[in-house]
C-alpha cells in the first residue's frame, strides 16, 4: 500500500528512512532512479546490502546511522528526494529527523507506523508543511489491538496559501 500511495516514477529519488533490512526500498527500486536507505542497526544495514546484492539491485544505497544525522548529510551533499518513506520504531521519528525531513522538503511523504499515538504526534508537525491525502489502516496482526497505518502526505504549496490569504485581505 505504501508503494502504491507513493505514486512513483522512473526519475524519482527515494529516501527509505528507518529502512531495516531494506524490504520497502528494495521492493520499489525497480520503479525509481535511486533509493537511499538509512537504519541505525548495523546488522540490518549489512542485511540490506546483502539483499540488494542477491537481488541484483544496483540503484540502492544503504547507510548505517541516525536517520536525522544522515538526512542532514544528504542535504549538505545536495541530494534532493522526491519521495520519503518512513517506517520508524514504535517511538516514532526522532525530532532531529523530522526537522531534517522538513528541510529536505520532498514532494511526497509516506509514513508507515505501528503506533498511531506517535504517528499522530509526528503528524502535528508534518501537517504544517504537508497535506494528508490518504490514511489506510492495515490489520497485520488479526485478533490483537495492533494496527499498522499508512499515511500519504503531499507537500503544501505554502506560497499559494500565503498569496490566497493576502488576496482575501
Amino acid at each position: 500500500k505504501a508503494i502504491e500511495l507513493a505514486n512513483l516514477n522512473k526519475d524519482d529519488i527515494v529516501l527509505d528512512a528507518y529502512c531495516g533490512i531494506g524490504t520497502i526500498g528494495l521492493t520499489l527500486a525497480k520503479d525509481v532512479k535511486k533509493v537511499y536507505g538509512i537504519e541505525v542497526v548495523e546488522q540490518a544495514i549489512e542485511d540490506a546490502k546483502e539483499n540488494a546484492k542477491r537481488n541484483n539491485i544496483k540503484n540502492a544505497e544503504f547507510i548505517c546511522g541516525d536517520a536525522g544525522e544522515v538526512a542532514l548529510e544528504y542535504k549538505k551533499q545536495g541530494i534532493h528526494f522526491d519521495v520519503v518513506i518512513v517506517d520508524p520504531p514504535r517511538k516514532g521519528c526522532s525530532e532531529l529527523f523530522l526537522k531534517q525531513l522538513i528541510e529536505l522538503s520532498p514532494e511526497r511523504l509516506v509514513y508507515i507506523s505501528c503506533n498511531v499515538a506517535t504517528q499522530a504526534r509526528d503528524m502535528q508537525l508534518l501537517t504544517q508543511y504537508y497535506d494528508v491525502k490518504e490514511i489506510q489502516p492495515v490489520d497485520m496482526f488479526p485478533q490483537t489491538t495492533h494496527v499498522e497505518t499508512v499515511v500519504f502526505l503531499s507537500k503544501l504549496n505554502l506560497n499559494k496559501h500565503f498569496s490566497t490569504v493576502s488576496d482575501n485581505r
